[in-house]
C-alpha cells in the first residue's frame, strides 16, 4: 500500500520553501500543489475540514487577510463563504497544507510548518 503526500501552498512563501526543503532532506516524496498555478477546487477545501477547523485554515495574520474589508472578514466565519473566499483569494490559506492519505485510505491533514511538528507526523 502505498501512500500519498501533497503538500500544498505557494513557492515563494518563506514558511513553504522551509517544508519543501525539510521533507526533500528526509527522502520522504510528496507531490507540490501551488495554490495560484494548480488552482484549487472547492471539493478539497472541504475535504480538509473534518481534519482541521475553518479557524486553523484561514491565515488571519497575513497581508491578504488585512486586505479585506470588515464585510469579507466577517463572512469567514460561514464556512460556505469561507469556501469561497478562499477559492477566490488562496493565500488567505495557511501555508503549507500537509495533506497524507495512507494506502488503507486513512487522512492526515497538517497545516503550517516546524521542523519538530513534521518529525512528530513522520516518525
Amino acid at each position: 500500500m502505498t501512500t500519498s503526500i501533497t503538500l500544498y501552498g505557494i513557492p515563494n512563501c518563506d514558511t513553504v520553501k522551509k517544508a519543501r526543503t525539510w521533507l526533500q532532506e528526509q527522502g520522504i516524496a510528496f507531490h507540490f500543489h501551488d495554490f495560484k498555478k494548480d488552482g484549487l477546487q472547492r471539493q478539497t477545501i472541504q475535504s480538509w475540514l473534518p481534519h482541521v477547523a475553518l479557524d486553523v485554515l484561514i491565515n488571519r495574520k497575513g497581508t491578504t487577510w488585512r486586505a479585506l474589508s470588515a464585510q469579507q472578514k466577517a463572512s469567514a466565519a460561514d464556512t460556505d463563504q469561507a469556501i469561497a473566499l478562499m477559492l477566490a483569494a488562496p493565500s488567505i490559506i495557511k501555508r503549507p497544507v500537509l495533506h497524507i492519505v495512507d494506502g488503507g485510505g486513512t487522512q492526515g491533514l497538517s497545516v503550517g510548518f516546524s521542523a519538530q511538528q513534521y518529525q512528530t507526523i513522520f516518525e
